[in-house]
């Protein structure tokens, strides 16, 4: 005898210490690419509601109202609209994702209007 220690059972250790890794990287790419997205709808809300609100504006309408319309079609919240002269500007909020105690919401801003 060698004096070798028994080895058995040691890869099917390795195997489930892997695949725990990779599962944990897995669900943290998952999350961060709900965050990337959420944030992605949030700016793409905040882009179109600005742009409704300013086409608004110069259409004779409330921006604000048209602004909030179209954030809502986006399914985002608008939480601040300002109209001075022709340019709109707004923030929204979107839902984020509420993995792993995360429970921010995000925003987005954007303006629109004629150019300065």
């Amino acid at each position: 005898m060698t004096g070798r220690r028994d080895q058995r059972g040691s890869a099917t250790l390795l195997v489930l210490a892997m695949a725990g890794v990779l599962i944990l990287l897995g669900a943290a790419l998952a999350v961060v690419t709900a965050m990337v997205a959420a944030h992605r709808t949030a700016q793409s809300a905040a882009d179109l509601a600005a742009l409704a609100g300013a086409r608004g504006v110069a259409q004779g309408r409330d921006g604000c109202a048209v602004a909030t319309g179209v954030a809502e079609a986006n399914r985002a919240a608008l939480t601040l609209c300002a109209v001075s002269g022709g340019e709109v500007r707004v923030e929204v909020e979107v839902t984020g994702p509420r993995w792993w105690g995360q429970s921010a919401d995000l925003r987005a801003r954007s303006r629109a209007g004629p150019a300065p």
